[in-house]
């Protein structure tokens, strides 16, 4: 197992992870999957002998980015990594995958807290369990996409 910084040519695996990811995370182009690789820190992927297994896209604050979930912990808080997503395709679940591709943030982050939301309408509670297994916190309820999803913020601090 290999973690490493996304490229361009990762970006067709990573989109067809995505899509089968919804509706716990967000339908997302190629576009703005490109916008992802150049502005997310980090953007990376875990690999075994070369086969994408999942992703993870952090955003630092400061972006022109239009998530709620993003612009809650802006105002709320100011060091932090925010994990606009996490996927691991799903023949590869159950291996920790996810466990460790937050072990390698935690690792090398600066900041002093890893935020994220979780999905609650429609519910995810796979994710849900995961993330405070983790040691992750709800610290508020957030209601986007015009009513259609409400999430649950998250927070860890490191």
């Amino acid at each position: 197992m290999n973690i490493r910084f996304a490229k361009k040519e990762n970006l067709p695996a990573v989109l067809v992870m995505n899509e089968a990811s919804v509706p716990h995370v967000t339908s997302e182009e190629l576009s703005e999957m490109e916008y992802y690789l150049q502005e997310a820190n980090p953007f990376l992927i875990i690999e075994e002998e070369d086969e994408p297994m999942g992703f993870m896209i952090v955003l630092q604050k400061g972006l022109d980015y239009e998530s709620l979930n993003y612009k809650f912990f802006c105002t709320n808080y100011d060091d932090f990594d925010y994990v606009d997503r996490i996927v691991i395709s799903e023949k590869f679940r159950g291996r920790k995958l996810g466990t460790a591709l937050y072990q390698y943030l935690a690792e090398n982050s600066e900041q002093k807290y890893i935020t994220c939301e979780v999905n609650l309408e429609p519910p995810n509670p796979n994710s849900l369990g995961f993330h405070k297994a983790l040691g992750f916190n709800k610290v508020a309820e957030q209601v986007t996409e015009e009513g259609e999803k409400r999430v649950a913020l998250m927070v860890k601090r490191l």
